[in-house]
């Protein structure tokens, strides 16, 4: 085990320097809407409850997607009568983990990666396994568990091509700091070796836990009410959208309404606060637009609408078969087309996926999914889709077939972090 290299020191001094700043910037996003007013002082370590006496296993995920994703493995330890602290870093991902957390399972705010938060935080909880999701390698907080002998697991490890080349600059820092994981659980063969090359000491292949997240539920009351307001129309839907792109998809629907004529338009924005913006950006194309958020429902006029809520995509991806994955008509990586698929959906994405690059490829080899390069593709594949349902199905079809060939990662998991659950119920018996 290598000490802690200049650079790393470095970042510890700084960011305990700059915890003045970082208390003002915490304000400033919580008055932006960003971070809670009531629950802000989680961000700084302070519990907001008591730690619940037994073992207690910390799981990480920055925000909704890993989350998720996570969501079997905490029921899994729920169901064992483990307590398990849940953190997060947005807004939406509490709100949903709220909702969807097992018994025995409770949400924080994870700490803003500040020694002193840190320490603060890992005193009053004192987890004896702490799991961190995909590439959420924060400095400190290693450094901190490691002090303390916790064991540190990565689990759905993803390292990109632009992250690796990244670390390569600065090898000893990120050698320093995968030494001090016992475990690392890669998404994939190439996310492996990265993490290997860049210094990691156990790395397996795990595969990729969004596969076997369950689905986003849905109240089926509104499910069948919606349907039936859009009974007889084509409809798709742009999810997850993001700025930049909703202006070609908005211009994409008045194409498309002309060859098909009644045509509606649901779009869910990735930000939920922008829903506002993107209904006044439709209207002012002269499209007639409703608000979920105002409470309105689609009527026979509406040609856009806009679900701008949070925890809903589960209902509108069962409102159609055909869905447009966001984040991917601009450079931003894409979004997880996992969950439409797994819902019965034909996909379209856009080319910047590299977020999610391996699901697409599979997707795409299966013809699952299509990738669409810009506002004309897009125009002519949706045209193409809205007039033969039959190719839609099959697109369906092949998408759940992959979807089941590639899961298993939830039980490979915890397979793989048995002997560290093991060994924490042995340390109670001593």
């Amino acid at each position: 085990m290598h000490g802690l290299p200049a650079l790393l020191r470095a970042y510890g001094v700084a960011t305990a320097a700059f915890e003045p700043a970082i208390v003002g910037f915490l304000h400033l996003r919580q008055r932006r809407g960003r971070e809670e007013r009531a629950r802000l002082g989680e961000r700084q370590g302070r519990p907001g409850r008591a730690r619940p006496a037994g073992h207690l296993v910390w799981v990480h995920g920055a925000s909704i997607g890993e989350t998720m994703s996570l969501l079997p493995i905490i029921e899994r330890l729920a169901q064992r009568g483990i307590a398990v602290l849940v953190t997060s870093g947005t807004r939406t991902s509490a709100s949903l983990l709220a909702r969807r957390l097992p018994p025995g399972a409770f949400h924080q705010f994870v700490p803003v990666d500040v020694p002193r938060y840190l320490r603060r935080f890992l005193d009053h909880w004192r987890p004896d396994l702490i799991l961190l999701a995909e590439s959420e390698i924060w400095p400190n907080t290693v450094i901190e568990a490691h002090r303390r002998a916790i064991p540190l697991i990565l689990l759905n490890g993803r390292m990109s091509d632009r992250s690796f080349r990244r670390w390569e600059h600065f090898p000893a820092a990120i050698r320093a700091l995968l030494e001090r994981f016992s475990l690392c659980l890669a998404q994939s063969h190439d996310d492996a070796e990265r993490f290997a090359r860049l210094g990691a000491p156990q790395v397996t292949v795990a595969g990729n836990l969004k596969f076997d997240a369950p689905p986003p539920p849905a109240d089926p009351r509104v499910v069948a009410q919606l349907s039936g307001l859009m009974a007889g129309r084509p409809v798709w839907l742009a999810a997850s959208t993001h700025s930049g792109e909703e202006e070609m998809l908005l211009a994409v629907h008045r194409t498309i309404a002309e060859r098909h004529p009644d045509l509606l338009t649901l779009v869910v924005p990735r930000h939920p606060q922008r829903g506002p913006e993107l209904a006044d950006l439709a209207s002012r194309l002269g499209l007639r637009t409703a608000l979920r958020s105002d409470g309105a429902n689609p009527d026979s006029s509406t040609e856009v609408y806009v679900a701008d809520t949070i925890g809903e995509l589960g209902l509108f991806y069962r409102l159609t078969t055909l869905v447009f994955v966001g984040g991917s008509l601009v450079p931003h990586g894409g979004q997880n087309p996992i969950e439409p698929v797994k819902l019965g959906a034909a996909v379209l994405h856009g080319p910047h996926v590299h977020n999610f690059r391996d699901i697409y490829a599979a997707l795409d080899g299966a013809s699952a999914s299509i990738e669409v390069l810009d506002e004309e593709a897009l125009i002519e594949s949706l045209d193409r889709l809205l007039g033969d349902p039959a190719r839609m199905r099959r697109m369906a079809r092949a998408g759940t077939e992959t979807i089941q060939e590639l899961g298993g990662a939830v039980d490979r998991t915890l397979q793989t972090i048995e002997p560290f659950i093991a060994q924490m119920k042995l340390a109670e018996r001593r």
